[in-house]
């Protein structure tokens, strides 16, 4: 084989990391390793973000494309269309934005922000970009309003004034409306901000303009004047207009609506005050909360509908935020679970002057995405095919795992199905544009989420999607408290005390183990079939560490319990454990008060639908009133039939098959007598928790760290050592060593052995250890259920800076070594069914144990720390090679993960770095400078997966997948989703013979005529600045330029031009055919009066 070179083992070095080197230089065998990852394997991009956007602030739909927009307060935008078309976008400034326009059916949007700016955007790429800016100097913008078809956007301002804006080129026009001219000139007082502007469904021409001090003027585009205003005594919050443009309503800051006709200015035809009392002596209601926004929509079929947000009497206080639907003389009134920020009504018809037909409104809020169905009684909802409800309860942990087996998300859907809730509206989800990616990426990919209540959803996240499969509750196994008085004093967390903390799933197996923030552990097994379980399995554990506590600073011998050896009796309880015991509520000899689990689990029959089903529940006790420590690692092996736990204490090791505890040891007494049993004390700062940390979601970083620690940690930090004095300092207490991470593997226990490799456990902690336990388990496989598990220690591994962050084990050609797993089967299914499951599944072999000539070939064992990196083969223990990983900072995640055919460690840094390793030289591949950890949100959801996929949480309610792989990057275009798709624009409404005949019906405007440069003249240099955007290669209709825009533009107008002369084709074939029906009639009278004399007629 070919040997590495200087060059190759520099190759991909960067400047932030060191390189590494072999820690042997005699071991000739590692370098005889090829390595197949190069650098130009791996280029880090962003690739699609998922959930509902964080503090939304803004909405808007295009009815011919069927694509809804949503603005947020931090300058991003969310584009969705049918089931698993996104897309995100967002502004360098990061401003707020305040308002969207869709140019309807023409892929662009036009963004208002909060810093006085405006953006054009192009939607005919996967990946939008912006065209145009202009950004307002002298006055801040208020209100954007661009028609239907229209190049000319207006745009209000917190001075009164309404500028135009060419959305072709992004220039300001000459003409200005002067907020001076639209009021009356006996008016002294400032009108206010511009809140709306309209025009006249019937005639462009008339622009209605509404001032935020109660006053409304129809102003005359082409006369330059004001036609009619409307004065009001309350402020105008919005106005709608009724489709035939003869009347308009406002909605005002005391709760009422007026209804006014266009021609009489003196008075309103109507107000009303939909949520007001009304007195009963004819008085004026009292007045009630602003009507924030009314959208006035009318059918054909019966009577109008008027939907309105907000008006509500001040009396209901505390009540939630409603949607209020007119219809005819009905009202009906739907209360919503969050503050409204913006509605929508659905419509038949893009076009103003044409009766409306609603349909739906969609209903944007803080935190939610409602679409209701106007069509049915009762007003439904439409059911989500979005995942929006990552945030339904606070994210505490999240895993990642890629290429898992090929029938689990299937099985997940199928359970997942059934949990669906039931009267949602039977029609089709309005919002259906834009078309899905067309990747090659087939491999299935799911994502489970832990949350604060306890629940975990399982996400498909194959090809770029996002799709809730299954939710599982762990809170319904405990007995949930009902006041403050029923809580256990000795509750690690008063708020969310079912909180996820950590898991361990194996994808084979099904099996899955759950850790929460109470010093719970939950074993759950996947079954189709529902069961009721009598009584739930449970066993408590009092760790070692904590008893020693209490009994003595410096525990003697006696008090150490011992390892048992590998094929002793290990399976009976150990000193000061409680055997296995049933949920009853209680046992005949209670403990002492204190000496209790923190949650209780229920006593009562448990109906556990098809799914995950809970197998087994596994509680940390606290000793003398004070609660257990928090758990801070977990992992489980379904060949053995173990799971492992770990906190500041030490650890236990449970056989779930069996329902005992193995090993329950403090982490100081896991060290044999031999090792070099050193700590050094570390500097008095706040502890990282490595894994599993959980804080609020709106937690800063220093909240985080308070409430990840142990309220108890300080109490007992010097209990570990035999050696300490009972006095505890600052820096002593900081030393506490805590089991970080676990890797169940089969290898070399001890560096001199005979035969191959056997079952072994890898235990990391926080002061850098990796110690060995050898796990002897039953040669028979039938035996496992009878036989006792030995578990012995075999001493430390190896011993580096930083706390241990994940562990692996490669075979002598540098190939992965997964841990053994056993194949899923149903443990409900029936006897006959199972016993062939059995039979096939029983005696699992690890890839170590099956390869020829293991002892001989040897391992190598994969070490990742905070700080280091270390590869040490097996069984002789020395290290091959080490790479300090970085210098001022720490790795957050760190995960081996597949790669190309090959293996690789991925690290995230508190600094913001990628990187990865390749292995086993431990060679930099990769070291982006990706993303600053500014929450720590992003370090306790970060997760790495299989072929380089990763995510994490960007917001409390979005996740944002990132990849490292090369060849994702290049085949990203084709997996993204298209937003725009060619459709046609519906035709106008018909005018009728009459109306055209007789000039009625829509009144069309040649707005270029009025705001050309030609005849409005150029607008001022210094009102705002033009700002060319990055990007767009492709064209559009007053978008685009070029080749391609003008074509594209030339064609439009020849449509148009097509098109008016085929109305005007029709209308002259209608004159001619009632000329013709006039000649017959007057022909027909003539000839019945021809010969009458006068005075006959």
């Amino acid at each position: 084989m070919k040997k590495f070179n200087i060059r190759k083992v520099l190759d991909g070095l960067t400047a932030s990391s060191s390189s590494s080197a072999p820690a042997a230089p005699g071991s000739r065998d590692s370098e005889l390793v090829q390595e197949s990852l190069q650098s130009e394997h791996f280029q880090l991009c962003k690739t699609v973000r998922h959930g509902f956007p964080h503090q939304p602030s803004s909405m808007t739909f295009d009815p011919v494309q069927k694509i809804l927009a949503v603005g947020t307060l931090g300058g991003a935008l969310r584009l969705f269309g049918r089931s698993g078309v996104e897309c995100y976008c967002q502004h360098e400034s990061g401003a707020a934005v305040i308002q969207l326009q869709f140019l309807i059916n023409e892929g662009a949007l036009v963004s208002a922000l909060a810093d006085d700016s405006i953006h054009l955007w192009n939607l005919r790429q996967k990946q939008p970009a912006i065209l145009h800016s202009l950004k307002f100097n002298k006055e801040r913008i208020t209100y954007c309003h661009l028609p239907f078809q229209s190049k000319w956007l207006y745009i209000g301002t917190e001075r009164g004034n309404i500028h135009i804006v060419n959305v072709e080129s992004f220039t300001l026009s000459g003409y200005v409306i002067m907020w001076n001219k639209a009021i009356e000139l006996s008016t002294k007082s400032h009108p206010g901000p511009v809140v709306h502007i309209s025009d006249n469904p019937m005639d462009e021409g008339k622009l209605l303009i509404g001032f935020e001090c109660g006053i409304v003027v129809l102003w005359d585009l082409k006369c330059k004047k004001a036609d009619y205003r409307y004065s009001y005594d309350e402020a105008i919050h919005s106005v709608a207009w009724h489709h035939e443009g003869k009347q308009f309503v406002c909605s005002h800051s005391d709760g009422t609506l007026t209804t006014w006709n266009v021609r009489v200015t003196a008075k309103p035809i109507q107000t009303i005050t939909p949520h007001g009392k009304q007195p009963k002596d004819g008085k004026k209601p009292e007045p009630c909360k602003p009507i924030l926004k009314v959208e006035y929509k009318t059918t054909r079929a019966g009577d109008a509908f008027m939907v309105l947000s907000g008006g509500l009497s001040y009396d209901t206080v505390g009540r939630r935020a409603c949607l209020t639907v007119m219809h005819g003389k009905s009202t009906a009134v739907l209360e919503m679970d969050y503050p409204i920020v913006e509605f929508l009504t659905l419509c038949e018809t893009p076009y103003s002057n044409d009766v409306q037909e609603p349909y739906a409104v969609v209903v944007l809020l803080e935190k939610d995405l409602v679409v209701i169905d106007l069509g049915q009684i009762g007003y439904p909802i439409f059911e989500s095919p979005y995942p929006l409800s990552i945030h339904e309860s606070p994210v505490t942990c999240c895993e990642y795992f890629a290429d898992c087996p090929a029938e689990l998300i299937a099985a997940l859907y199928s359970v997942g199905s059934r949990q669906k809730r039931q009267g949602y509206s039977k029609k089709e989800w309005p919002i259906s544009g834009g078309n899905w990616g067309q990747g090659t990426q087939s491999y299935p990919e799911i994502v489970i989420t832990g949350h604060a209540d306890g629940s975990l959803k399982f996400w498909d996240a194959s090809a770029l999607m996002f799709q809730m499969l299954y939710k599982l509750k762990t809170a319904k196994v405990f007995e949930r408290p009902r006041s403050k008085e029923d809580k256990p004093s000795t509750e690690l967390v008063e708020e969310d005390p079912f909180a996820i903390q950590t898991l361990s799933w194996c994808p084979e197996s099904r099996i899955l183990c759950v850790a929460g923030v109470s010093a719970h552990v939950l074993v759950y097994r996947f079954s189709k079939q529902e069961v009721t379980t009598e009584e739930v399995q449970m066993l408590e554990v009092r760790m070692q560490s904590d008893l020693s506590d209490v009994e003595s600073p410096e525990p003697a011998g006696d008090q150490t319990p011992t390892l048992p050896t590998p094929g002793a009796a290990s399976s009976s309880p150990q000193e000061g454990e409680p055997p296995l015991q049933a949920a009853t509520g209680s046992t005949p000899s209670d403990p002492p008060r204190g000496n209790v689990p923190c949650l209780q689990v229920r006593g009562s029959p448990l109906k556990q639908s098809p799914g995950y089903q809970l197998d087994l529940v596994v509680q940390l006790v606290g000793v003398s009133g004070e609660p257990p420590q928090q758990i801070t690692s977990l992992a489980h092996n379904s060949s053995y039939g173990l799971v492992v736990l770990g906190n500041s204490g030490g650890l236990a090791v449970v056989d779930y098959l069996q329902r005992t505890v193995l090993l329950n040891m403090g982490t100081s007494e896991l060290y044999t007598p031999s090792d070099p049993y050193q700590r050094q004390p570390r500097s008095p700062r706040k502890t990282r928790h490595p894994s599993g940390a959980l804080c609020d979601g709106n937690d800063g970083p220093t909240a985080s760290e308070d409430r990840c620690k142990s309220p108890t940690s300080d109490a007992k930090d010097s209990s570990f050592s035999r050696s300490r004095s009972s006095s505890v300092t600052s820096i002593e207490r900081e030393s506490r060593e805590v089991i970080s991470s676990f890797h169940f593997c089969e290898t070399f226990p001890r560096k001199v052995t005979e035969g191959g490799p056997g079952p072994c456990l890898m235990v990391g902690t926080s002061q850098g250890a990796v110690l060995l336990l050898d796990l002897s388990l039953p040669p028979v496989a039938d035996q496992r259920l009878s036989q006792p598990v030995g578990v012995s220690s075999c001493g430390t591994l190896v011993r580096l800076k930083g706390g241990v962050m994940t562990m692996a084990l490669l075979d002598a050609a540098g190939a992965l070594l997964p841990p053994a797993y056993e194949p899923w089967y149903d443990p409900n299914a029936s006897d006959e069914d199972k016993e062939k499951e059995r039979s096939r599944r029983r005696g699992p072999t690890s890839p170590a144990a099956s390869q020829e000539g293991g002892v001989a070939d040897g391992q190598y064992a994969v070490v990742c720390l905070e700080k280091q990196a270390t590869v040490v083969a097996m069984p002789s223990q020395t290290a091959v090679f080490k790479h300090n990983i970085t210098e001022s900072s720490f790795v957050l995640r760190a995960d081996v993960v597949q790669m190309a055919a090959s293996n690789c460690i991925a690290c995230f840094c508190a600094n913001g770095h990628i990187m990865t390793l390749s292995l086993p030289s431990l060679r930099p591949l990769l070291d982006v400078n990706y993303l600053p950890l500014t929450d720590m949100r992003i370090a306790r959801t970060f997760a790495f997966s299989n072929l380089g996929q990763a995510l994490y949480l960007t917001s409390p309610a979005e996740v944002q997948r990132i990849t490292y792989s090369q060849e994702t990057c290049d085949n990203l275009q084709e997996m993204l989703c298209e937003l725009f798709t060619p459709v046609e624009t519906p035709e106008a409404p018909n005018r009728g013979f009459f109306k055209g005949l007789f000039g009625g019906g829509a009144q069309s405007l040649d707005r270029e005529d009025l705001f050309g440069e030609t005849a409005a003249g150029k607008a001022s240099r210094s009102l705002a600045q033009h700002i060319p955007g990055p990007g767009g290669m492709e064209g559009m209709k007053g978008a685009a330029s070029g080749v391609v825009g003008d074509l594209a533009r030339a064609r439009i107008a020849l449509d148009e031009r097509g098109q008016k002369l085929g109305e005007l084709e029709e209308r002259t074939a209608a004159m001619m055919a009632s000329a013709d029906s006039f000649s017959k009639h007057a022909h027909d009278m003539m000839l019945k009066y021809k010969d009458k004399k006068w005075y006959q007629l």
